[in-house]
């Protein structure tokens, strides 16, 4: 659904995005990752045909960003960090807008597309109300919808959750998922917030100062950082009995001890293989276990680890 082969973007003698190469799927959520001016939100002008590249070239569903931009313009739906709502219009009246301007002319195309996506959002009893009335939660779902309106195949979704309560952030998160099953939209999402790309995307991109420096699935980047998982065991009573065995385990590559929650953490190569080992050893050395788990670094900390790497000297 997206191509992108060496996309360059230079302002003066600053390069923002250097020789970026990209594909993503048909209803695929793509995380777009990376600190302040990483490239990311250049990346996505470029490929709304906003801005144009320096060099390089990117196809957006089928459809090329220099030879087709009014194609790709009306092929994307494109969400900004500021929802940018016309206040003073109700809910209605800013999609019945969006739609017209977006070429969807039938009033009665229109009229349908609009309460089937408020009804969706569970926005449909608040239609007429002015959109300067909705809580910045609600302002969010509006601003999803006016980007899907008149159905798009991709959405760019700039930071959707920027701001909200937990609460309000659930209720985003659990529309995007729904829109990319339910109507199979192709979804690029920029985010500073890691729960987001844990819990939705597919596959991450990470960029800092306009390089790609990593893409794939999140459990590759944890991979990558973290190649051996940690498995937590918690204990009635630690003891150097038990310590010692448990070191001594042809499975054992680390081990952590905290005696005062009683909890040991053991570094392996193959968690599934070393679990009922040091399971066993833990038994055999009269040890009483409470609780087992193999513990992975979330996407946060392998992305600030990443992040970090790339920036130290």
């Amino acid at each position: 659904m997206i191509y992108v082969s060496g996309l360059t973007k230079t302002f003066g003698s600053l390069t923002a995005v250097d020789n970026l190469n990209l594909a993503i799927d048909k209803g695929e959520v793509f995380g777009f990752l990376g600190p302040n001016g990483a490239g990311k939100t250049t990346t996505i002008r470029m490929l709304a045909c906003l801005i144009a590249p320096s060099k390089g070239t990117a196809t957006v569903a089928g459809f090329d960003i220099y030879s087709n931009p009014q194609n790709v313009r009306q092929s994307v739906g494109i969400l900004t960090e500021n929802p940018s709502l016309y206040e003073r219009l109700s809910a209605y009246e800013n999609l019945d807008f969006f739609a017209q301007a977006y070429g969807v002319a039938d009033p009665q195309e229109r009229q349908s597309r609009i309460r089937e996506l408020l009804e969706f959002f569970n926005l449909w009893d608040r239609r007429n109300d002015k959109a300067g009335t909705f809580s910045k939660g609600m302002k969010q779902k509006l601003a999803i919808v006016r980007a899907t309106v008149h159905k798009p195949p991709v959405l760019f979704l700039d930071e959707p959750t920027a701001g909200l309560d937990p609460k309000s952030a659930k209720e985003i998160r659990d529309l995007m998922a729904q829109l990319s099953r339910h109507e199979n939209r192709t979804i690029l999402l920029c985010t500073h917030h890691l729960e987001d790309a844990e819990k939705l995307c597919q596959r991450v991109l990470i960029m800092n100062k306009g390089h790609c420096i990593f893409i794939g699935a999140p459990d590759k980047l944890r991979d990558q950082i973290n190649p051996n998982p940690t498995i937590q065991i918690g204990l009635r009573e630690l003891t150097p009995k038990i310590t010692s065995a448990v070191e001594n385990n042809k499975h054992t590559q680390t081990i952590t001890t905290n005696q005062l929650s009683a909890e040991l953490l053991v570094g392996v190569r193959d968690a599934q293989l070393a679990t009922p080992e040091i399971v066993r050893t833990i038994v055999e050395a009269e040890g009483q276990i409470l609780s087992v788990n193999v513990v992975r670094p979330s996407l946060e900390d392998a992305y600030l680890k990443l992040i970090k790497e790339q920036t130290t000297p």
